[in-house]
């Protein structure tokens, strides 16, 4: 059976409508109240006239019969409001990063031929700067964040909009077909809209599969969320699929989504405070980035510094997370669980490792899961367990559509082999003889240096185990001698020297952790290290640092 993202939450939210479902700050929304918001915003869209006006059958996979709407918001109940009350519109919601200047907001928007935006206050200046360049714009609902920004011109206030809006469940007839769009980050190349059917997504990411497999009836979902009830808290930004990933399959799971009362930066002891005080039982964060300043904090204040006695597992997605961290995550929170969890946009959760119980922590080797495999270099075959061959981490079955106006790159990533359609993003993998998924890294930011392939992933991680490391990214730049070299761009924690025999000392850790001709032939210390606001790195960023970088002599 293949169901509805709107149709699981109608369900969901009539058995248990006294739960709460979302915890922010100072409200707690339960169940019932979430599904009367919703539907009070789906209402007002579908009033608006939007909502899906081609059959998905008459449609190419890279093709969108719907309209759609940017969520261009920080975390809040409003970010995730606005996902599933376009779902019950039948418009498809999308992320929009909340940093992107004028030019970035308006490509996005043009490209995704949105036609209505949610947005903060905050960000009204940057939505009228483009509006009169986006032919697509219907409507705009503006949240109140307390900030002194007026209404914009022709927006409506969200709140006001509900106000006026019908709580009855919007008379619209959901599909399976219906799509879920996640736009990738773009970190080494324009952003693109990942089209998905939300039947599809919802297996491979959102809380479609149960103890057995695949759910086979709404009945059985309901059942399941009746016994659920556990806090869980998405720490990164919702526009990043991990976040709301997290939130949806809480949603499906009939468990409440706990943020954080920060949601512009990362506040390590609002995190630690806000778990102790209202139990949470699971963490997600993203990567060394998030990871690094939450075991600081927890380490600084002391065992005893929080009660986390609730916390159960802490989750991390989207960005690697370096086994030296993991260590001092089990250090201080003996009994707990580190779960790396691996996914792309492309094709949803793929695999994961467990770190726990005294055991070593490690990072790169994977556990897969359901339909995550390795295809050759040349893509028209799979490789088996123990094939010496790096090849391409791929998924088959639940995969999506295609890319939202894209025929020429949907055709490249999602290639049919012997006749099986697969997702193949771009990472390089192997799968060894124990079904073990040794993975690599991205192939767009491999450096060939020398003759050499080398992930720039691979080095990082080499270099984050140095105790005076607190960020870095890796890119290459032109040599003569090598073709490329590798750079890396490392922050330092304060009161370390980025001098040369700091230098010395990285190289001499790194080779600890990869082959010598892996190691950085340059280092540029920097302030800052620049990520995208979920954490993870930004290698354009990272190549510009590289190429702009003059070594000094010696």
């Amino acid at each position: 059976m293949e169901f509805n993202l709107a149709q699981v939450n109608h369900a969901v939210a009539a058995a248990i409508p006294d739960r709460e479902c979302i915890v922010w700050r100072d409200r707690r929304l339960t169940y019932g109240q979430v599904a009367e918001r919703t539907n009070r915003l789906a209402n007002h869209l579908v009033a608006a006239g939007l909502g899906a006006h081609t059959p998905r059958a008459d449609l190419a996979g890279h093709e969108s019969g719907q309209d759609h709407l940017a969520v261009f918001l920080h975390n809040g109940n409003e970010y995730l409001e606005a996902m599933l009350g376009a779902y019950k519109a039948r418009v498809v919601p999308f992320n929009v990063n909340y940093r992107y200047v004028a030019e970035e907001l308006r490509y996005l928007l043009n490209d995704s031929k949105a036609t209505a935006v949610v947005f903060h206050g905050a960000f009204a200046d940057r939505v009228a700067e483009v509006r009169d360049q986006l032919p697509n714009l219907k409507v705009l609902l503006q949240v109140d964040d307390g900030s002194t920004a007026p209404l914009l011109d022709g927006a409506a206030w969200y709140e006001d909009a509900l106000g006026a809006a019908s709580p009855d469940v919007p008379n619209v007839d959901l599909s399976e077909d219906d799509l879920y769009i996640l736009y990738t980050g773009g970190t080494t190349g324009m952003p693109k809209g990942v089209l998905w059917r939300q039947a599809d997504i919802f297996v491979a990411s959102l809380g479609g599969r149960g103890p057995g497999g695949e759910w086979d009836s709404v009945e059985a979902i309901v059942e399941a969320a009746k016994g659920g009830g556990s806090k869980m808290m998405p720490a990164p930004p919702f526009m990043h699929g991990a976040g709301h990933w997290m939130a949806l399959t809480a949603f499906a799971g009939g468990n409440t989504v706990v943020i954080q009362d920060d949601v512009v930066g990362l506040d390590a002891d609002d995190v630690w405070r806000t778990i102790a005080k209202e139990g949470v039982s699971a963490l997600l964060i993203v990567g060394d980035a998030f990871g690094r300043p939450l075991v600081d904090r927890l380490e600084a204040k002391g065992a005893d510094g929080y009660d986390l006695t609730s916390l159960f597992a802490i989750i991390s997605g989207g960005a690697p997370l370096n086994s030296t961290i993991k260590d001092r995550f089990l250090a201080a929170l003996p009994g707990k669980m580190i779960v790396d969890a691996v996914g792309a946009s492309e094709t949803g959760t793929q695999m994961s490792h467990v770190s726990g119980g005294g055991q070593q922590a490690t990072t790169g080797t994977f556990t897969p899961g359901p339909g995550a495999v390795i295809v050759n270099p040349e893509m028209n075959g799979v490789l088996k367990a123990g094939h010496e061959e790096v090849g391409w981490l791929a998924q088959q079955g639940r995969v999506p559509l295609g890319y939202l106006g894209d025929a020429e790159k949907t055709a490249q990533t999602f290639p049919v082999i012997e006749g099986v359609r697969y997702s193949v993003p771009g990472d390089r993998a192997r799968l060894t003889a124990d079904n073990i998924i040794e993975l690599y890294g991205r192939d767009s930011v491999t450096i060939n240096s020398g003759g050499e392939k080398i992930f720039a992933e691979e080095v990082e991680q080499a270099l984050a185990h140095h105790p005076d490391v607190y960020d870095v990214t890796v890119a290459g730049r032109p040599s003569e001698k090598w073709g490329s070299e590798v750079v890396a761009i490392v922050q330092l924690r304060e009161g370390a020297k980025g001098d040369e025999v700091m230098q010395k000392s990285l190289l001499s850790e790194a080779e600890k952790h990869i082959a010598r001709y892996k190691l950085p032939k340059v280092f540029n210390f920097v302030d800052h290290v620049q990520r995208s606001p979920s954490g993870k790195a930004d290698y354009r960023w990272a190549k510009a640092q590289a190429e702009g970088y003059s070594a000094p002599p010696g």
